[in-house]
């Protein structure tokens, strides 16, 4: 019975430790790394799509707080960079399986005959991918994109889109190597 209830707990534990990745927020950037981003200092806003238009200006005001913070500056025309930022919701797929017990014991080829329930959910997530271009040049010289799980209440959603701001900004504007 001890090795029944070890083998019951480190399942549990493995469990919880493959779910923890999809309740994490990932972030991720990528840049040109050709170019100088010491040159720029001004930006404009270009087009940005929500399918909640109040989530666009969020969106934008998220943004505007942290490039201000490190000294750039929103001009109506004749910036440095454009931005352009699309928000995005979709459904993952969750699938949860529940055993009632482990059956007969162990036997040569697996487990006894216990029986598994599985559900599926389908999760709200959203993505919101940002992109600054050269104005100059027109070409694409940075990207950020925020996957995280989305709820039911706007609120929770705007502090989780300031979070994803944050971090792809934590380490902006990146440095020549």
């Amino acid at each position: 019975m001890n090795a029944l209830r070890r083998i019951s707990v480190t399942a549990a534990l493995v469990a919880a430790l493959f779910s923890i990745p999809a309740l994490a927020q990932k972030v991720v950037t990528d840049y040109d790394h050709s170019v100088n981003f010491s040159r720029y200092h001004t930006y404009s806003w270009g087009h940005v799509q929500a399918t909640d238009p109040l989530f666009e200006s969020r969106i934008r005001e998220a943004v505007d707080h942290v490039l201000q913070a490190k000294g750039w500056q929103l001009v109506p025309a004749e910036s440095d960079v454009m931005l352009t930022a699309v928000a995005i919701k979709g459904n993952q797929t969750e699938y949860t399986t529940f055993y009632d017990g482990l059956g007969g014991g162990w036997r040569w080829h697996g487990w006894g005959t216990g029986m598994a329930t599985t559900t599926v959910d389908k999760i709200p997530v959203g993505t919101l991918v940002l992109d600054i271009y050269d104005s100059s040049t027109k070409n694409l010289v940075w990207r950020g994109e925020a996957h995280d799980q989305l709820s039911d209440k706007p609120d929770k959603d705007t502090k989780k889109l300031e979070k994803a701001v944050d971090k792809m900004f934590a380490k902006f504007p990146p440095q020549a190597t």
